[in-house]
């Protein structure tokens, strides 16, 4: 919330002025403010969206580089991230971002002796675990006996159960290798998988969190992992589509517009501060990273909130390379025995005229994250020519790397306790993001998850009626 400033324009709400009905002011304009704020406004709230950047979208955004429109990274959800599709489909934006008919995921593994391999992870219309037993009984990038121990391993983690504590003190690695999972099964497979929806390696990941994907994401139902990811600019989403729909519910949103203070009032209503204002309103949601969320809160709402600092954070690189030429037939893969992770064809989303524009997905980049550009791009456009025969000999346009030095809360373990809910102990402050503790890892259904948990807590003391179309979690695998 420290992208500049201006005034905020208050929605009837602004000192002295008497206002008939509820009111509430949301505090930040990523998916989890954008969430909280619709569905308090569809419950007759009057509300109030405020984000310090110049546009929404939080950490799920796009921007101009000349005549490229480039997402800030590449995002992807799954057919199980339920609350993300209410959410696609509260903006009107479904089309734009649909998923996968069935689970394809190509595998590029240039680390054997005899050159690049390719392996596939699909789904057969089939019961669980049926779906993908065909797919892991060809799975090329594992020996015979590594695919039968996978087997095993994944109808262990089945029958564990999710509501148990213990599982977030232990970490996945330890999990993996007890129930004899070889090193390569965890590259090959697990952290395929793992690393690019918790942001952490199985060594670094709670086993709760990393369960929680797994038995969600390919455990529940066949189709739960079918991939979809978003066909035009992050920012039409999340920023424009979101904004009309914020705009017809009656929200009035205000960007650059930084939250200094938020405290209590003597009658039980709330103050907001913003500079050159002040906002009075019945309730507050913060929706912002947990250290902003810490400096916000006013004494005692939390019984321990330096809890919110032990939250730590987890670095995403990503890597955008232009060629002059198309290099790469599919539309994303991804990859092994090389740094490179996934890689995805960007070009049509972009706009770009003529050539093809790949953009790399680098999770848990904590080694890479502060290289420089010219280190990267050393590094990366030879991988580049190994895993794409027709990127050797193409054209390098353009390399540029954008980087999120704290994308995601770090699901080390032992951070389930430490995430708070929606409710804190101060009467009309609500909590959310991803970071909060909706169950999931960091992800884009985590911060929708988080706005739906905070409006339900601040409806209910608002005595409004909850909108029938809002997400039900029950709905949820």
């Amino acid at each position: 919330m420290s992208d500049g400033s201006r005034p905020a324009q208050a929605h009837g709400t602004a000192v002295g002025e008497h206002a008939a009905g509820r009111s509430a002011v949301v505090v930040g304009g990523g998916l989890a403010g954008i969430t909280a704020a619709l569905a308090l406004a569809d419950a007759g709230v009057r509300v109030t969206l405020l984000e310090g950047r110049p546009r929404l979208g939080g950490l799920a955004f796009s921007f101009q580089r000349g005549e490229l429109t480039v997402d800030n990274g590449q995002h992807v959800y799954l057919r199980c991230c339920t609350a993300y599709r209410w959410f696609l489909d509260r903006i009107r934006g479904a089309a734009l971002a649909p998923l996968q008919e069935r689970l394809d995921v190509p595998v590029v593994d240039v680390a054997k002796p005899e050159g690049r391999r390719l392996g596939r992870l699909r789904r057969d219309p089939l019961p669980v675990p049926l779906h993908l037993g065909r797919s892991l009984a060809a799975y090329p990038h594992l020996s015979l006996a590594e695919r039968a121990a996978v087997g095993r391993a994944a109808l262990a983690l089945k029958g564990l159960d999710l509501a148990d504590p213990n599982l977030d003190t232990q970490d996945f690695g330890s999990w993996l290798a007890a129930h004899g999972q070889s090193a390569r099964a965890v590259e090959a497979l697990w952290d395929l998988v793992g690393v690019a929806t918790l942001n952490a390696v199985a060594g670094d990941a709670s086993l709760g969190l990393a369960a929680m994907v797994f038995k969600t994401g390919l455990l529940s139902d066949p189709g739960a992992a079918d991939i979809g990811w978003a066909h035009v600019p992050l920012g039409e989403l999340h920023d424009r589509l979101a904004r009309k729909a914020l705009d017809s519910a009656g929200v009035r949103t205000e960007v650059r517009t930084r939250v200094t203070s938020v405290s209590i009032n003597e009658n039980g209503t709330w103050s907001v501060q913003v500079p050159g204002e002040r906002l009075e309103t019945d309730a507050v949601v913060l929706a912002v990273p947990q250290r902003e969320a810490h400096d916000l809160l006013p004494p005692g709402a939390l019984d321990a909130p330096e809890r919110l600092l032990g939250i730590g954070t987890a670095p995403i690189l990503n890597v955008h390379v232009v060629y002059d030429r198309k290099v790469l037939a599919r539309p994303f893969f991804a990859a092994l025995g090389t740094p490179v992770q996934w890689v995805f064809d960007r070009t049509d989303a972009s706009g770009l005229g003529a050539g093809q524009y790949l953009a790399l997905s680098q999770s848990a980049a904590h080694e890479e994250i502060d290289l420089p550009v010219a280190d990267l791009r050393e590094r990366y456009l030879p991988e580049l020519e190994r895993l794409i025969p027709g990127a050797r000999g193409a054209e390098v346009r353009d390399f540029f790397v954008t980087r999120e030095r704290t994308a995601t809360f770090a699901p080390t373990p032992g951070v389930g306790r430490l995430r708070p809910g929606a409710r804190t102990k101060a009467p009309g402050l609500y909590l959310a993001g991803a970071w909060t503790a909706t169950g999931w890892p960091a992800t884009m259904e985590s911060a929708v998850r988080s706005g739906v948990s905070a409006a339900d807590a601040a409806l209910s003391a608002l005595g409004r009626p909850r909108p029938r179309h809002l997400f039900e979690f029950e709905e949820a695998a």
